[in-house]
């Protein structure tokens, strides 16, 4: 909703996302991101936003009914904290994407290890004056020598991620 009403109000004044952002001492891409609903303005930038847009808060935060300062404020932090718990939301559920994909590159990589080892380098015995079997032969020891040197460096790092990840969904 706050999203759509900036956008709107925005466009109803004739500003371009960069004017707006000037007048805010913003970037482009933060009002964009307000704008798709990527984040959200703090309290003191929904203010300021308020005024560059000649617009009062609650109109921005899809108020119409015209209330008390005091229950303005109320309704302000109600819609804010609400905003806040969607963003820390999508926040945790995108640790949790990134705590399983961390998982499964170290579970394919220890399945791809599994595989080499069981067939022992199998491309050492071929018959290279087979142009077909040769170019499969050096593309496969290809993979496998960059799969070697490369694997344990990504291994590392995504196990460094699983428990960092890990650590930050417990909190």
């Amino acid at each position: 909703m706050l999203n759509e009403n900036i956008k709107a109000i925005r466009k109803s004044k004739g500003l371009s996302q960069e004017e707006l952002a000037v007048k805010l001492n913003v970037v482009r891409q933060t009002i964009s991101k307000w704008e798709q609903g990527l984040s959200v303005p703090d309290s003191d930038m929904l203010v300021y936003l308020s005024e560059a847009l000649e617009t009062p808060v609650s109109i921005l935060l899809g108020e119409t009914v015209i209330e008390s300062e005091a229950d303005s404020l109320k309704v302000i932090s109600e819609k804010l904290e609400i905003i806040n718990l969607q963003l820390a939301q999508r926040k945790t559920a995108g640790q949790r994407m990134l705590y399983w994909l961390f998982m499964s590159v170290c579970a394919v990589i220890a399945a791809i290890f599994a595989i080499l080892k069981a067939l022992n380098s199998p491309y050492l015995g071929w018959n290279y004056s087979d142009p077909e079997t040769a170019a499969f032969g050096a593309a496969f020891h290809m993979f496998e020598w960059l799969f070697v040197r490369t694997a344990p460096v990504i291994l590392i790092i995504a196990i460094i991620g699983v428990f960092l990840t890990q650590k930050n969904n417990r909190v």
